[in-house]
């Protein structure tokens, strides 16, 4: 890798790693949906126009819409929506961590919709999430009671099932598809779909919308924390190997960890500490076995 591509990584892993703690923020500032809504439309609005400047096509064929729609539903209400819910109730680094066991739930999704078996790698990556998990949840498993921390950390996990879910949707329906066309139209639908919704079950406080500070949150989280990283993702992917650069983001969730801990002052145990190393271990034990069968291949 050259200098570039690896400045490339590190810019994407301190955007994507500081993001938790600036959504964390909006969400004490913002209602969860109609927040979640602006920034997928924002998001998709930048991502247009550098579509249209690229001079590639914007529009779906009508045969693709069903599909679209379908995919912007599990990516903004599944997904996005209710991360945003619940990451009211849990710290921004616990989310991240939480957020990033997509991964391995991709390994057990792909072995019943992909045909890619659950092998002895993916199972250990399985196992290790697991315990990861456990050490998380750690004081909750031991006294068990409604909370809404508890509440947001299982949500959480439902949303990187929904992750996953749209991932391996996109595996199977839009493959080959342009990938920023796909982007703009998955966040455009959805956020679009998730603004009516906002609008019927949210208070509207237009005083929150009126600050300059709160509309730099909201700039950074569509603009920078999703348009422009998407951008310097896809960039990176096709500098390099695909394996050696989902790795190199297995740093997310440590650094949402760490800003969480200097910038957020939020709570950074040892449980916490090692539930998200096993996690991320596990990742690479997934991902690992992924990359030993397309080099077989």
């Amino acid at each position: 890798m050259n200098v570039r591509v690896i400045s490339a990584i590190m810019l994407l892993c301190l955007i994507w790693g500081s993001l938790w703690g600036v959504v964390k923020q909006c969400l004490l500032i913002f209602s969860p949906f109609l927040f979640t809504s602006i920034r997928l439309i924002l998001g998709a609005v930048v991502l247009m126009a550098i579509q249209y400047c690229l001079g590639r096509s914007i529009f779906p064929e009508r045969s693709e819409w069903r599909k679209l729609i379908y995919l912007s539903l599990l990516f903004s209400f599944g997904f996005y929506a209710l991360q945003s819910f619940a990451m009211q109730f849990v710290d921004s680094g616990i989310s991240a961590v939480l957020v990033f066991t997509m991964p391995i739930i991709i390994a057990v999704l792909a072995h019943y919709f992909l045909n890619e078996r659950l092998n002895i790698q993916k199972s250990i990556g399985l196992l290790l999430g697991t315990i990861g998990l456990a050490a998380i949840l750690w004081e909750q498993l031991f006294d068990i009671h409604f909370n809404l921390v508890l509440l947001g950390e299982f949500l959480l996990i439902i949303s990187a099932f929904f992750w996953a879910s749209f991932t391996i949707y996109i595996k199977i329906h839009f493959l080959k598809y342009d990938k920023i066309k796909l982007t703009i139209w998955q966040m455009m639908i959805g956020g679009l779909l998730l603004l009516i919704f906002a609008v019927l079950v949210e208070p509207l406080k237009y005083s929150n919308w009126n600050q300059p500070v709160n509309l730099l949150y909201v700039f950074y989280t569509s603009v920078i924390g999703t348009s422009l990283t998407y951008l310097i993702w896809s960039w990176v992917v096709s500098k390099i190997d695909a394996f050696v650069a989902s790795i190199s983001i297995m740093s997310v969730p440590i650094l949402g960890l760490l800003f969480g801990y200097w910038l957020w002052n939020e709570a950074l145990t040892l449980n916490i500490v090692t539930g998200a190393l096993c996690i991320c271990i596990g990742i690479i034990f997934s991902s690992f076995s992924r990359k030993k069968r397309i080099s077989v291949d």
